[in-house]
């Protein structure tokens, strides 16, 4: 179990439908589409309508938009590092829907049939691939897990901007979301996880948090404010995930700009905001000891003097 003493949080919660940004090309500024689907590229014909009917459209409204196809070899090569073949499946079904939001409405994601990710996790690992100003709905057409759905968001959105997200980008977020998606399982509270990788991520970017120490450090201090019991082996592996995305190249005034609106939901909840405190453990210690003999000092002095 993981404690750190005496620390507040300072993070931003992400919920269902979460706006957070960063300065990329408007969504339709190259192509003029403003409307993406990225199909599942095994789904059979009632499979996709099963999709169509969680997008809420039909086959006939396909004409307005622009469709691709994630195949099950793409599902692969950019979840084979994180999970096993035999989890990823022989079988491309996750869908995503990608369309361009009003300027400055955020990245907002809501999900249908999916079982293992939130729309919170999504919506981190979308940011952290440099998404902004969409709406994004995640579809299976039965339960299923959805971790392979981020591969089409991400494409999907690439194709609509004109902006290549660059391997290195798309495997960091692909990191975060298993990465997040198994802690929480671990956990057994997927929200707080959630919460907890937006609470790391904010202060890695806000604080310009880069040591291996002062990362970890933020993480357990976000899990003592959300208490949140993590195992070693848990730490580890969000340390090891944030250290890869603190190599992004993240806006962190934008960021923090879009997490003040957040804030005022943290608030409202009685959670109290200030900065992350990135002392170590043994240093926080050594002060607490250092504070009461100065007290037992300063008595006798008073008693004495």
């Amino acid at each position: 179990m993981v404690r750190a003493m005496g620390i507040v949080l300072t993070a931003g919660l992400v919920i269902t439908s979460v706006a957070v940004q960063k300065n990329v090309v408007s969504a339709d500024a190259v192509t003029g589409t403003s409307k993406y689907i990225a199909f599942g590229a095994d789904l059979n014909a009632k499979e996709k309508a099963a999709v169509l009917d969680g997008f809420g459209i039909t086959e006939s409204d396909l004409s307005d938009y622009k469709t691709i196809e994630i195949t099950n070899k793409d599902e692969h090569d950019y979840l084979g590092d994180y999970m096993s073949d035999s989890v990823i499946g022989t079988r491309a079904l996750s869908s995503v829907m990608v369309v361009k939001a009003d300027e400055n409405s955020g990245v907002n994601v809501s999900t249908k049939h999916i079982t293992y990710c939130t729309s919170g996790m999504y919506c981190n690992a979308l940011v952290t691939a440099g998404l902004s100003d969409a709406k994004v709905t995640v579809v299976g057409p039965f339960d299923i897990s959805g971790t392979s759905a981020l591969v089409g968001a991400m494409k999907a959105y690439s194709v609509m901007t004109g902006e290549e997200i660059s391997e290195k980008t798309m495997d960091t977020a692909t990191d975060e979301l298993v990465t997040t998606a198994e802690v929480a399982k671990n956990v057994g509270d997927k929200q707080k996880v959630t919460e907890l990788v937006a609470a790391a991520k904010k202060a890695v970017f806000e604080d310009q948090l880069s040591s291996e120490t002062d990362i970890r450090d933020a993480i357990e201090q976000a899990a003592n404010e959300l208490s949140i019991d993590l195992s070693d082996d848990d730490v580890e592996k969000l340390t090891n995930m944030m250290m890869k995305v603190s190599n992004e190249d993240i806006d962190p005034d934008t960021i923090a700009k879009q997490a003040s609106d957040i804030y005022n939901k943290l608030k409202e909840k009685g959670i109290d905001l200030a900065n992350v405190d990135t002392k170590g453990l043994g240093e926080k210690i050594g002060d607490f000891f250092g504070n009461i003999f100065t007290a037992i000092a300063n008595f006798f002095s008073g008693l004495f003097g």
